[in-house]
């Protein structure tokens, strides 16, 4: 069925309140974004980030009377008459299926392609890798996931352990077993992705290569020939002494989910125990890379 969505620009400072008000104002949902599209990253613990500048967007049946819906909001202090606000009515749409219709078979390097596992492969003879992301994140179309598979496509993989720190959908380890590495190792601290990763292995037959594992439950002396963590900034910073321990030594390091201008701090944390290459930049977003010490 349709909906009929009120957009309320506001401050960071207010957009708390104002989610509180749509809800009290019987709204399905509420989700805040940037007014300039600006993401958010790597919240605190318990924090919630929002922008300086701040829509607030609220949800509701079709058949809910906005006069009165307005006229509620206006009963609050913080609905004046300087509140800009947008009601409009979103057209009825299968959004699972329109986002299936938009996920596309895509090549990354020279012999990866990813396709979605509800479309046929443009290259029967290319390394291609059948996904269905599930609830996990990780399709490819992400900038970070991209500088990760190109990344993987050009190594030589054959007869090497991969661990992907922060799995998802299982794409980076599943990718590195297609391109030839003889076993994988997927980590995350969500057991959906482990049940994305796990369903995807089996859809590419490779089941029997790749382990997976929550973080706490990690055995003890890992190692890899091939680490590769795309997770954010932050993390990666924090959990340097984990994932350094994890490569062999010479042993080769790629780290992605990081914006442009946070790489030097990343870079700097992993500096010590890895030989690392030119940072890589793809629309804002980068990847690192180096070779254990």
């Amino acid at each position: 069925m349709p909906w009929i969505q009120i957009k309320i620009n506001t401050t960071n400072v207010l957009a708390e309140q104002f989610s509180d008000l749509l809800e009290a104002s019987g709204a399905v949902s509420v989700t805040f974004q940037d007014t300039f599209d600006n993401p958010v990253f790597e919240p605190l613990p318990g924090e919630t980030r929002l922008w300086g500048n701040t829509d607030v967007v609220g949800l509701y049946e079709a058949n809910i009377d906005t006069n009165s819906l307005v006229n509620f909001l206006q009963t609050s202090p913080i609905f004046t008459q300087e509140v800009n606000y947008k009601i409009e009515q979103l057209e009825d749409k299968d959004w699972e299926r329109e986002w299936m219709d938009n996920f596309h078979p895509m090549q990354f390097g020279q012999r990866l392609w990813i396709c979605p596992s509800w479309r046929e492969v443009p290259d029967p003879n290319a390394v291609n890798v059948m996904l269905d992301p599930g609830l996990a994140f990780g399709t490819g179309t992400h900038p970070t996931t991209s500088l990760c598979l190109q990344w993987l496509d050009s190594l030589d993989l054959q007869d090497k352990t991969v661990i992907d720190y922060g799995c998802g959908s299982g794409i980076l380890a599943i990718a590195a077993l297609k391109l030839g590495a003889k076993a994988a190792i997927g980590v995350d601290i969500d057991p959906q992705a482990l049940q994305a990763s796990r369903d995807n292995a089996a859809r590419n037959h490779v089941s029997e290569k790749l382990s997976l594992y929550l973080a706490k439950d990690l055995p003890n002396n890992l190692v890899a020939d091939v680490v590769v963590a795309n997770i954010l900034a932050g993390p990666l910073k924090e959990l340097e002494p984990n994932i350094q321990i994890l490569v062999k030594s010479n042993g080769w390091l790629g780290l992605s989910g990081i914006l442009a201008s946070q790489s030097d701090s990343v870079y700097q944390a992993y500096q010590t125990h890895f030989q690392l290459d030119p940072i890589i930049t793809l629309d804002e977003w980068c990847r690192i890379t180096g070779t254990k010490k």
